[in-house]
């Protein structure tokens, strides 16, 4: 389970954990969220939003939002995704989430998994990169509870106006069912351009 050890290290000062939901989805945007917790009011039972039931994470992004000391959260639209690529796009949904904090953190942890170089964004923190850290510090499974749910709703919200490709359940990751109504319908708006199963349809 997820704990304070990472944070501890980077003390004195505010430490900021962040993560990111929908690098690996078709469609929609990336999801970042920053999350300074209370080290004395820190709710239970956090850690990786995967590894966590849709119940479980409703409840938890609440007492998160609720009892951290602030969080914020990013976003980085399907244009950006095409404009920048999907890497350098996460890192600016990561970089607005850290400056939607209502108070300045002194260092940032950043889950590592988005970027197998362990690089961090280009941003005025003092940061570290930490593999797996969603399963390691709870201020990143914190982070990663808020961004999924986030872009989930985000997609469920999204599946009311493009109902054939079946976002309310996949969350425009390529499922069979999304990927046969991508053949029938063709991309919408909301479909990312760049990525090779959206692009070869694009070509045909």
């Amino acid at each position: 389970m997820p704990d304070f050890a990472h944070e501890l290290i980077h003390h004195p000062g505010l430490v900021a954990g962040v993560d990111e939901a929908g690098r690996g989805p078709l469609a929609g945007p990336v999801v970042a969220a920053a999350v300074i917790l209370r080290q004395e009011d820190c709710p239970e039972g956090l850690n990786d939003s995967k590894k966590l039931t849709a119940k479980r994470r409703a409840v938890l992004e609440g007492e998160i939002k609720a009892r951290a000391l602030c969080w914020g959260l990013g976003v980085a639209s399907v244009a950006e995704i095409d404009e920048l690529n999907i890497l350098w796009a996460t890192m600016l949904a990561m970089t607005r989430a850290v400056e939607a904090l209502s108070q300045e953190c002194a260092h940032v942890l950043v889950d590592g998994n988005f970027n197998p170089n362990g690089r961090c964004p280009n941003w005025r923190w003092a940061s570290t990169a930490v593999v797996e850290g969603d399963a390691k510090c709870l201020s990143i499974a914190a982070a990663s509870i808020l961004a999924k749910e986030e872009r989930d709703r985000i997609m469920i919200a999204a599946a009311a106006d493009h109902p054939h490709y079946g976002w309310e359940s996949n969350k425009g990751y390529g499922s069979a069912k999304h990927m046969a109504a991508l053949r029938e319908h063709g991309p919408t708006p909301l479909h990312r351009r760049s990525f090779s199963p959206v692009a070869q349809l694009l070509l045909i």
